[in-house]
């Protein structure tokens, strides 16, 4: 769909909900397309949620737990090299 700016500052929501739907507007100056409005995807339907559905990934529903690294205090901390660096 075209549209021309003026028609797009008067009735914005309805343009930015008819993208959000899946519908491409394309804004138009002097009949030349300016810009393109596109919905983005929610991001429910992307990244882990296809992960899971195609059972390549498997989630509880909690929240990701840390590597178990455990850092030893051996040698100066990051703090006193910086402070020893600057002199």
């Amino acid at each position: 769909m075209q549209i021309s700016v003026r028609e797009f500052k008067a009735h914005l929501s309805r343009y930015l909900s008819q993208a959000q739907q899946g519908q491409s507007v394309d804004v138009t100056c002097h009949r030349k397309v300016v810009a393109r409005i596109v919905g983005v995807p929610s991001a429910e339907s992307e990244g882990v949620a296809r992960l899971v559905a195609d059972g390549a990934a498997q989630w509880g529903g909690g929240k990701p737990v840390g590597a178990a690294i455990l850092l030893s205090p051996v040698g100066h901390s990051v703090s006193a090299m910086v402070l020893e660096d600057r002199g």
